[in-house]
């Protein structure tokens, strides 16, 4: 039977979300694809199609997962409502929906270029989005909140002590000034 190309998009789409959602609840080493393809309700032979590697997968899902969010035009960003919700319990306990950068900071590094190049430009762009809040534009500021905010969670996401994770988050929106 031959694909839609409406249903051919969609199923990408689902293939994306599935990856994106396994690839931060468990790293690019321990998905596979057949098991991206199982979550998104497809066949595993219909991958192909698709993509021309799990690495071109990683890489789109990964672009994916670190696109920004649409922003009213016009709209100033809220520096304390986001802080407070990247550093939150809620945003702490379902990685598979969290921020990638966080999720798949570390793993980053040791994938192939097409992968990483997805993460700079993932991190490029939510960079620019924190400068726009901060005074002056201060892209070293930024650099820096973004920086902590990400360190935190990973902490947070780490330990296996409930108080002390929740005491990581709580410290660093506290140095953030977002209470």
């Amino acid at each position: 039977m031959r694909v839609t190309r409406e249903q051919f998009r969609e199923n990408r789409r689902r293939i994306l979300e599935a990856a994106g959602r396994l690839f931060r609840e468990k790293g690019f080493a321990a998905v596979t694809v057949a098991e991206v393809m199982e979550a998104a309700g497809l066949t595993h032979g219909g991958f192909y199609g698709h993509f021309a590697s799990k690495e071109d997968l990683a890489a789109q899902a990964l672009a994916q997962a670190l696109a920004p969010a649409p922003q009213e035009a016009g709209a100033a960003p809220d520096l304390a409502g986001f802080v407070a919700a990247y550093l939150s319990a809620a945003h702490r306990d379902r990685p598979g929906s969290g921020c990638a950068l966080a999720a798949l900071g570390s793993e980053a590094a040791r994938q192939p270029a097409p992968v990483r190049r997805a993460f700079t430009e993932g991190l490029e762009a939510r960079l620019a989005r924190m400068q726009e809040a901060m005074p002056g534009g201060d892209r070293a500021a930024a650099l820096s909140v973004l920086s902590g905010l990400v360190g935190a969670l990973v902490l947070a996401r780490a330990v296996d002590d409930p108080a002390l994770s929740d005491e990581i988050l709580a410290a660093a929106r506290d140095v953030v000034g977002c209470p």
